[in-house]
């Protein structure tokens, strides 16, 4: 069923930055490097990463949680990229915001957000979707609560260009 007030059905992007800072409780979704996820979505990831491995794919978290220093910090790497190549100010900002949202327009201040990839392809690109992990993702990553952030035929609807390992949680695995 539906709750509206569950806080992970909230948006949050360019058109719906978060009212204030959240602050989720965390836990560790992968211990050896130490990404965290909201303490649920942390604890589905494991179980997902295990039944991946079991099927012979490899997950990598290669991102989690980010706090408002480390969304702002991204952004801004992003945009002085565009700064380089000649941008002016604005353009910058556009074009750094379709890749790497502002730090207030950032779900992975959520700790629900997860960038997902595997060990034979550990490079965050659309290449990723030609992997087996992108297929196992695709077939199983929602009996563990995940959906694809940004997929491809909605970059209209989310602002945000195609992602294949963007991955948000948004329930508990209810299977035993």
């Amino acid at each position: 069923s539906f709750d509206a007030d569950d806080e992970r059905f909230v948006l949050v992007n360019t058109n719906l930055p978060f009212a204030e800072e959240p602050s989720p409780a965390l836990a560790d979704a992968d211990e050896a490097s130490g990404i965290q996820l909201e303490a649920e979505a942390a604890a589905a990831y494991q179980k997902m990463a295990a039944a991946a491995a079991e099927d012979g794919v490899a997950l990598v978290l290669a991102a989690g949680y980010q706090d408002a220093d480390a969304r702002s910090a991204a952004y801004e790497t992003q945009k002085q990229q565009y700064l380089e190549k000649g941008k002016t100010e604005e353009e910058a900002a556009s074009l750094a915001a379709d890749i790497q949202p502002p730090a207030e327009c950032n779900d992975h201040g959520t700790g629900y957000a997860a960038d997902i990839l595997s060990t034979d392809y550990p490079t965050r690109d659309t290449g990723f979707d030609t992997t087996r992990a992108y297929e196992w993702l695709t077939a199983y990553a929602a009996e563990y609560g995940f959906i694809l952030r940004y997929p491809k035929e909605a970059e209209s609807v989310t602002g945000i260009t195609y992602e294949p390992v963007s991955y948000t949680h948004l329930r508990a695995h209810e299977t035993e």
